[in-house]
């Protein structure tokens, strides 16, 4: 039975590229024409898309999180006799007409290798490599495989434009962050508030625990994350995200996102699943083994993360603004420790070890009040640490 490329649809003009969010069939799976098989971003919203043809899918080209030019291909479907592939032909959003669609963007002429197993392909995506340039890479043995790429990589001069600067292909987690960054910046209005918070607690239970001995020495940041942790029982909203303009989706439990940096300036996500539901050294043991994970370079961002913390205590930075990616709704920063005046003395001027919080949430779902009482919240359980976690 012949076999169909479904492809990346365009659907306005100056579109170039989406992301995969989600697939709706696996391989094997029976599809009717015109039913949802997977969705999409684009920096205007997130989409079904529909099969245009009535078939089974055979198999995924992409990972979902992948940034696709548009009319790249995604999946592959087997169809009936007699029905052919229509030059470029794709799924269409659900919420499109006939009338409105676009022509689809010219398909690649690079021919597509069998010689490359799919985590060689992903790879190569990671790179930011093309289609031709994938086609054009040699293989040491039977298989294109990833010391190939980056013996192609090692190998390949920057291209040179003029005398003064060099271009290169955007990496892909990096392709992947700026996709998100700049939908957020189209969807969110944000709002950010600060508050300085006593720090002793923390260090001082750290110092305890230290100490002490033993294999279990959890971090100051990972106190912290516990106290955000434990806030979130009692504030729901940020526990929750918006689907659409007016769906409002509560998440039962907490998915809490952790910012973790990689050498090259590179950022991904750590998640905590179910954190509001940990009691603290299993708590402690999830955030170090996701830490971990996501400093080998496994990025778990997911449309769950409701709020995710950003700590600059190691580069000294005290302040700042952070910034909200949907579907999150909020992002807590954590800035460095120091000397500040003791806020509960009135009769003298006492020093004591201060961090300042700040809170950047979107204000279509959470307004000041409500941020305000979280962000108390988080504040009075990092001063009482120690009894929050006894």
């Amino acid at each position: 039975m012949p076999v169909v490329s479904l492809r990346i649809p365009q659907i306005g003009e100056g579109l170039q590229e989406a992301r995969l969010v989600a697939v709706l069939k696996s391989p094997g799976d029976r599809v009717r024409r015109d039913e949802p098989i997977y969705q999409m971003e684009t920096d205007k919203a997130v989409m079904d898309v529909e099969s245009p043809y009535e078939g089974t899918l055979t198999e995924w080209l992409a990972a979902v999180d992948t940034i696709l030019p548009i009319g790249g291909e995604v999946a592959k479907m087997e169809v009936g006799e007699g029905i052919e592939e229509i030059p470029g032909a794709h799924g269409a959003p659900a919420a499109e007409t006939a009338q409105t669609r676009a022509a689809p963007a010219p398909e690649s002429t690079a021919a597509r290798r069998t010689d490359m197993p799919p985590r060689t392909r992903a790879y190569a995506k990671e790179k930011g490599l093309s289609d031709e340039e994938i086609a054009a890479i040699p293989a040491a043995g039977s298989k294109l495989m990833p010391e190939d790429i980056d013996a192609y990589l090692s190998g390949r001069a920057a291209p040179m434009v003029g005398s003064s600067y060099t271009e290169q292909p955007l990496a892909q987690k990096q392709r992947l962050l700026a996709s998100r960054l700049v939908r957020g910046s189209q969807l969110v209005v944000p709002g950010t508030i600060s508050v300085v918070c006593e720090w002793a607690a923390v260090e001082n239970l750290r110092a305890r625990i230290k100490s002490a001995g033993g294999d279990f020495q959890p971090s100051a940041f990972t106190m912290f994350a516990f106290a955000v942790a434990r806030a979130l029982k009692d504030f729901p909203m940020f526990r929750s995200t918006l689907v659409g303009d007016g769906t409002l989706r509560t998440y039962n439990t907490a998915h809490l996102g952790i910012a973790v940096a990689l050498p090259g300036d590179e950022l991904v996500l750590a998640v905590v699943d179910d954190a509001d539901q940990l009691e603290w050294r299993d708590f402690a043991s999830r955030i170090r083994a996701q830490i971990d994970l996501a400093r080998s370079g496994q990025d778990q961002a997911n449309e769950s993360v409701t709020i995710s913390l950003t700590n600059m205590q190691a580069a000294g930075l005290r302040d700042a603004v952070p910034v909200v990616v949907p579907p999150g709704v909020a992002t807590l920063f954590l800035g460095e420790s120091y000397y500040g005046i003791d806020q509960d003395t009135s009769a003298e001027v006492k020093l004591t070890r201060c961090a300042n919080l700040a809170l950047t949430f979107d204000h279509r779902l959470i307004n000041g009040v409500g941020a305000a009482d979280f962000l108390n919240a988080v504040k009075a359980n990092v001063e009482s640490i120690g009894s929050l976690i006894a």
